[in-house]
């Protein structure tokens, strides 16, 4: 996951809470924990509790010239992530030279009941601090992450459509509502996703997306945009998320949810002031079918 903006007000808070503790205070926690989930003989949950967890990183994977895919294995590989949706993982980068942490949210892009490992996409922005560390690292290495980011509440069926529309890496969070709904036998909601990128390089999770269309025909589809081609358009309409485009794809029913996670640009125009006055208020949908990550 990327960072998004429902995650940033809390980052300064939990800065500071790492500060006073100091590197060895969590590195000694962490150790603690490692060590009651060998013994535990339960199932574990990585991060159901408070605390720190260090894991180290698996496998690593472009996918295209700024993200890679981050596989970070568990120390239990019968142990589950713990987390619900929709959640995020505030992780802490100590990159070299900087005194202080660098704290930031990302959105795992694996299923979560997954046993043994969890993995992250991870999108390097130029002069990213966190991005540009987490790049840097190579199988064997270690990042430790914090509190476990809790987003909306999702529950089976309390909506029968949801609208979902992602810019760029905005996807991440996305993408984890939509796996969660599928792959929940007991889930029979419908879903709608429109994605808008700058180039067609940027269609992250584009397999998986497909997949989940050839897996979930009758209950799964998806529209993409892009506004800057660099060929012939295949698959995919050309041009921004706009009220146009969104009026041939969404219906504001009474039982209808969107859900929004993408660039501040992105989110304002479709959002607006007190989500009373953004394009999807135009297009019928109350406050409180409304949900920005």
């Amino acid at each position: 996951m990327f960072t998004t903006r429902f995650t940033q007000s809390i980052t300064a808070k939990s800065a500071a809470a790492v500060t006073l503790l100091g590197i060895g205070g969590y590195c000694a926690q962490t150790r603690l924990i490692s060590t009651a989930h060998a013994e535990s003989k339960e199932t574990y949950k990585v991060f159901s509790g408070f605390g720190f967890t260090t894991l180290r990183l698996q496998s690593i994977k472009d996918f295209n010239h700024n993200t890679k895919r981050l596989v970070f294995e568990f120390p239990d590989q019968n142990a589950t992530s713990g987390l619900s949706l929709t959640s995020a993982l505030l992780t802490i980068s100590r990159p070299e030279g900087r005194w202080l942490p660098v704290l930031r949210p990302y959105t795992p892009i694996s299923d979560l009941d997954q046993k043994g490992q969890i993995e992250l996409m991870v999108k390097k922005y130029p002069n990213g601090k966190a991005s540009t560390h987490i790049h840097s690292l190579v199988p064997g290495d270690t990042l430790t992450f914090a509190a476990a980011i809790q987003g909306h509440a999702w529950t089976p069926n309390q909506s029968s459509q949801v609208y979902l529309i992602a810019g760029g890496a905005g996807i991440t969070p996305i993408y984890q509502l939509a796996q969660g709904i599928l792959n929940n036998p007991a889930d029979q909601t419908k879903i709608k996703l429109v994605f808008g990128v700058n180039t067609e390089q940027d269609l992250l999770l584009r397999e998986e997306l497909e997949g989940f269309k050839t897996r979930f025909p009758d209950r799964f589809d998806y529209l993409y945009t892009v506004s800057h081609p660099e060929g012939q358009s295949d698959g995919f309409r050309k041009g921004y998320v706009t009220e146009e485009l969104l009026r041939d794809v969404v219906k504001a029913d009474e039982d209808a949810k969107v859900f929004v996670c993408g660039p501040p640009a992105m989110e304002d125009s479709l959002v607006g002031s007190k989500f009373q006055s953004g394009i999807l208020a135009k297009l019928g949908f109350e406050k409180g079918q409304i949900v920005k990550f």
